[in-house]
């Protein structure tokens, strides 16, 4: 498909999936909100409590019921489509970003794993997942609420472990948020909304409600609370590159959903009392932690597993470059650039970025799959390379996510070269 279509593509169905992920995660969380903080206190005959709001020039006056009113509203509204849009889209998303293009976003550098593989691995995971979590949600454990959240997160971080194996960081951060957007929209789908249908229909037939139903949709309701701040993350994470590009991202992502979880919970339960005010700035102790150990002096030095070649990573546990009669004339060449690269050395450094990094990152790429740079980041000129430092140290020395499923075939030697002419100040002249 034409660059330039895929793009626009790209973006048109971003924006959807974003502007549908904020219509169902906003209904969301004012819904949560509102249950909180009605007014409870002599309730009105058939009511549960009432809330008075005031909002954009306007007073409001909202009623819970016990169960319904005694007659049904001809207008009823059900909040259903969010979900659904979201999840379409998101789909759509993930097929134009990853499964059109398997080779370059979706599998890891090295992996033997063939595209059509890797597509229907991930297409499969997300099926089977759902069904997983139906399961153990129908299981006896879950009439214990708690030890069935650990489980399942327990189950979403192997998930994300899995994924970290197979596919780029990327495509599994994002393969772990398709998962759990699948669950998600199959608690609506599937539970809540045949429960609150089934509600409707018991009272307008004026018999007694199942309970059974009712029961199931709050549980599930209640996960999708839950999940709401870990996959929001993952829909930003592309823009972190400290975090999925790490070898232990699977960890870094686990770690970031606890603080979410905690930081949710807080919101959640902050209406009864304090016994959970410990939740918000753990938290945030939590996430500085994170940004802690995933900086680049404790990940200097530590070849991702993901975009290092077998060869190269036997190197590394042997504890160095192996000797000259072992090496290519080219990495020859590339050992005796690093040893320059006090003087003339930028002369290499320019020869690495403009062969490796270039062939999308310019004014005019010549790769087929971008019309225009990345991000608009361009290394044409000394000047931009010598700007961009930090994003290269970033993306292609401490991360090592860039090249993309590293298409120009960067070596780690090149990956050294640049990183000695950044810590020397990125010297261009």
């Amino acid at each position: 498909m034409d660059a330039h279509l895929t793009e626009w593509l790209n973006l048109l169905i971003r924006w959807i999936h974003m502007i549908v992920g904020i219509a169902w995660i906003g209904a969301s969380f004012y819904f949560v909100w509102l249950e909180n903080n009605l007014n409870r206190s002599n309730p009105r005959e058939g009511l549960s409590g009432d809330l008075w709001a005031i909002h954009g020039g306007g007073i409001y006056h909202l009623e819970k019921y016990k169960l319904a009113p005694p007659k049904m509203p001809d207008n009823l509204h059900w909040f259903k489509w969010e979900a659904y849009t979201t999840w379409l889209s998101g789909v759509a998303l993930l097929t134009v970003v990853y499964y059109l293009n398997p080779s370059l976003y979706l599998i890891a550098p090295g992996s033997d794993l063939s595209p059509a593989a890797a597509v229907l691995t991930g297409l499969a995971s997300l099926i089977v997942g759902w069904f997983v979590y139906d399961l153990l949600c129908d299981s006896p454990l879950g009439k214990r609420p708690a030890l069935l959240g650990v489980v399942l997160f327990g189950l979403v971080v192997l998930a994300a472990y899995g994924y970290s194996q197979l596919f780029s960081g990327r495509a599994a951060y994002i393969h772990t948020g398709a998962l759990i957007g699948t669950i998600m929209v199959g608690n609506v789908f599937r539970i809540i909304m045949p429960a609150q249908r089934a509600l409707v229909k018991a009272i307008e037939e004026n018999r007694e409600p199942d309970p059974v139903l009712p029961a199931k949709g709050l549980l599930r309701s209640r996960h999708n609370n839950y999940f709401t701040l870990p996959v929001l993350f993952i829909m930003i994470s592309n823009h972190f590159p400290s975090t999925y590009g790490s070898q232990w991202n699977w960890a870094i992502l686990a770690g970031i959903s606890v603080c979410a979880v905690l930081v949710r919970h807080y919101f959640n339960t902050r209406h009864e009392n304090n016994r959970f005010a410990w939740a918000l700035p753990a938290g945030a102790v939590g996430m500085i932690c994170l940004a802690f150990v995933t900086s680049p002096s404790h990940q200097a030095g530590v070849p991702n597993v993901a975009t290092v070649s077998p060869r190269e990573a036997s190197v590394a546990e042997q504890g160095g470059l192996p000797n000259a009669a072992e090496q290519s004339p080219r990495e020859t060449s590339i050992d005796q650039q690093q040893a320059a690269a006090g003087g003339q050395g930028f002369a290499q450094v320019e020869q690495v970025i403009h062969e490796r990094c270039t062939v999308c990152h310019s004014a005019q790429p010549s790769s087929p799959m971008f019309a225009a740079a990345p991000a608009g980041v361009m290394f044409d000129t000394p000047e931009q390379m010598k700007q961009l430092a930090a994003k290269i140290h970033a993306q292609s020395v401490a991360s090592q996510i860039m090249p993309l499923g590293n298409i120009t075939q960067m070596t780690q030697e090149e990956r050294d070269l640049l990183g000695d002419w950044i810590a020397k100040g990125a010297p261009i002249r």
